[in-house]
């Protein structure tokens, strides 16, 4: 088995299991449809609320690239900083959504082959039972793409005749009906709707319900995005917008086209996938907006309270300014804070043990001669060094000033 058959696996053995249930293959396809929903709901929750998220901050990114319109750079910045402080993954509503192409796809890959993946029949029995139903059964090969859909369409017509014929192959056979509302999900719906003859209305209604089925899709494709766009504006401007407008053109018409040229069976599953789809995104959008709002009303809470606590303070710090007190930093670190209680009870340390050493003196009787001798600090008799002067420096040019001023005197009383 190939990787692509690991894939396939599961959604054939859904298949199978739906149709035993049911034994209708047009329920079969719907229930297919709405297990696939039910199994991509929560990624597909998680997609839509994270989108409603990213349209409700739309203003803010406007206004940001209004303010950096000179610079981008600086506006991705900006844009990337909201982002991550709002929790915003602005890619994740684009990715969930890309998980129902390659369900389809597996999903053709069933309906195209019903006898090698869900009956699991190898491709030489393949081969045995598609020689016997165009000698037994009167299939002729049309299309070879869908020969095998063909084949087990025979297989039913002549259901008894070929569980006796094939042996060992009847045993893992499943009489599939393709049959739904009259039409035959197993053919490919054809397009040149004046070539039906609608004087037989035994011909005529299946081959018009099976020209419709593709119409029918491409609408609910249509009114899918149109009302996942009105619960949920389009982000990202102009640009976007024209994007998604040409979406909306060109998804339903490659919705029409593919129902086209493929079995009706698949038609049937994209409109029921697309119902489904609607429903979702009208209860998740309910849900979800309910949500947010109590987000966004509990967000302007906390931002009015921070600047209130800003406003608060600053009227505080103004207010201590006119009183001509002094308050401490708040923004100080805690480093330097720490530096200074440690200085400050050093300090208050050092005076206690000084007064603690004039009180102790005091008692014995032991009087300070500082006065007595200047280089004394203390007990410390030398302290400031044997020759220590005070006024060393502070009468230097005294003589000199007084010798100055009685030459000048003697000069004056000095008779001509």
């Amino acid at each position: 088995m190939s990787l692509w058959d690991y894939i396939v696996w599961p959604f054939a053995r859904l298949m199978e299991f739906l149709y035993n249930w049911t034994q209708n293959y047009g329920v079969s396809v719907i229930l297919f449809a709405l297990v696939v929903n039910l199994i991509l709901l929560p990624f597909m929750a998680k997609s839509k609320k994270s989108m409603m998220r990213t349209t409700r901050f739309q203003p803010k990114m406007k206004a940001l690239e209004k303010k950096y319109a000179d610079n981008k750079e600086k506006y991705q910045q900006e844009v990337a900083k909201l982002y991550r402080e709002e929790g915003i993954n602005p890619m994740s509503g684009c990715l969930w959504s890309l998980l129902p192409f390659p369900i389809i796809i597996a999903l053709y890959s069933v309906i195209r082959q019903p006898l090698e993946k869900m009956m699991g029949i190898s491709s030489e029995g393949v081969k045995k039972i598609t020689e016997w139903a165009a000698q037994n059964a009167g299939f002729v090969s049309t299309n070879k793409t869908y020969d095998e859909i063909g084949v087990t369409d025979a297989l039913h017509q002549h259901w008894d005749a070929a569980v006796n014929a094939l042996g060992d192959l009847a045993d893992k056979l499943m009489n599939l009906d393709y049959s739904f509302l009259g039409m035959n999900l197993g053919e490919v719906p054809n397009w040149k709707v004046w070539t039906i003859d609608f004087s037989n209305s035994e011909t005529a209604l299946p081959a018009l319900g099976l020209f419709l089925i593709p119409l029918i899709a491409a609408f609910l494709s249509w009114l899918s995005m149109k009302i996942s766009q009105a619960t949920n504006p389009t982000a990202g401007g102009a640009q976007a917008e024209a994007s998604m407008k040409t979406m909306n053109i060109f998804m339903p018409i490659m919705s029409i086209w593919i129902c086209f040229i493929m079995p009706a069976a698949l038609g049937v599953y994209w409109i029921a996938n697309s119902v489904f789809g609607i429903i979702r995104d009208v209860v998740l959008t309910k849900i979800y907006k309910r949500q947010l709002d109590i987000e966004d009303a509990e967000r302007i809470a906390k931002e009015k309270a921070k600047e209130e606590e800003i406003r608060r303070r600053h009227e505080e710090t103004e207010r201590l300014r006119a009183e001509g007190a002094t308050v401490r930093n708040n923004n100080t670190s805690k480093k330097k804070i720490q530096a200074q209680s440690k200085q400050q009870s050093d300090e208050r340390r050092a005076a206690n043990e000084k007064a603690e050493r004039e009180a102790r003196r005091e008692r014995l009787g032991i009087k300070s001669n500082e006065g007595e001798n200047p280089s004394q600090v203390g007990n410390r008799r030398y302290a400031r060094g044997r020759a220590y002067d005070p006024n060393r420096f502070a009468n230097v040019t005294a003589p000199a000033v007084e010798a100055e001023a009685a030459e000048e005197t003697a000069s004056e009383e000095k008779p001509e």
